[in-house]
């Protein structure tokens, strides 16, 4: 069973996704919050498998929120479920250390989905559509460290040759599927390799380890 909390300040949007989840045979929901004060708090009395968390919220927002939680140590896992078109603060929101991204006019099919995935350790957000995330909110990136080489960071240079390839190109939006067929490797040795790559540079999934990819450089944005 997937537990479940609820962090949206509109009580309409809590009740509809409560509906949706209490249909299922595998989640229930263990909470509702209104704001992110709430949220932090109900995560650490509750200690549900998945947070769905709005971003505008009155008081302590979900980007906030979501940092809490995950600085806390919390096994809950964060799904962002907000509006991507009007909402410039998605991207903050995966850097606080979200396992995902949906908007909310997602099919509930795909928000089931999603956060099955986000329950057993997987990301959400398509490579595709996170390499969209970061392409249009690049801004939020920090500074470029002038001509000092990626391989300078530590979480990079832990990594092997083929390693740093594959982060590569994940940060390029490239599918498990396409790395192998791509890179001429069983699909089998790169979950492999991504495994590996997750575990060297300390990222929570493959959402981060594409942020990371950002950060330090090894993908430069168009």
């Amino acid at each position: 069973m997937t537990t479940v909390l609820i962090a949206d300040d509109q009580a309409m949007q809590r009740f509809g996704f409560r509906m949706l989840l209490e249909s299922q045979d595998d989640m229930t929901v263990v909470g509702e919050a209104a704001n992110g004060t709430e949220a932090v708090g109900l995560v650490a009395r509750h200690h549900p498998d998945v947070a769905l968390m709005d971003i505008r919220m009155p008081g302590l927002d979900g980007i906030e929120a979501t940092r809490r939680i995950v600085a806390s140590g919390a096994r809950t896992r964060v799904l962002i479920v907000t509006t991507f078109d009007l909402d410039e603060y998605a991207y903050d929101g995966l850097r606080a250390g979200a396992s995902g991204f949906l908007v909310k006019d997602a099919l509930p099919e795909e928000l089931l989905s999603g956060i099955r995935a986000v329950a057993s350790g997987d990301a959400v957000v398509a490579p595709s559509l996170t390499r969209r995330l970061l392409d249009a909110y690049v801004h939020h990136l920090p500074a470029a460290p002038g001509d000092r080489p990626v391989h300078g960071d530590p979480r990079i240079a832990s990594l092997t040759e083929r390693e740093r390839e594959i982060l590569t190109v994940i940060g390029q939006g490239w599918t498990n599927t396409e790395i192998a067929e791509r890179l001429h490797l069983a699909e089998s040795t790169v979950k492999t390799h991504v495994t590996r790559i997750l575990a060297k540079t300390g990222s929570r999934d493959r959402i981060q380890a594409v942020i990371l990819a950002y950060d330090t450089r090894i993908v430069n944005p168009r």
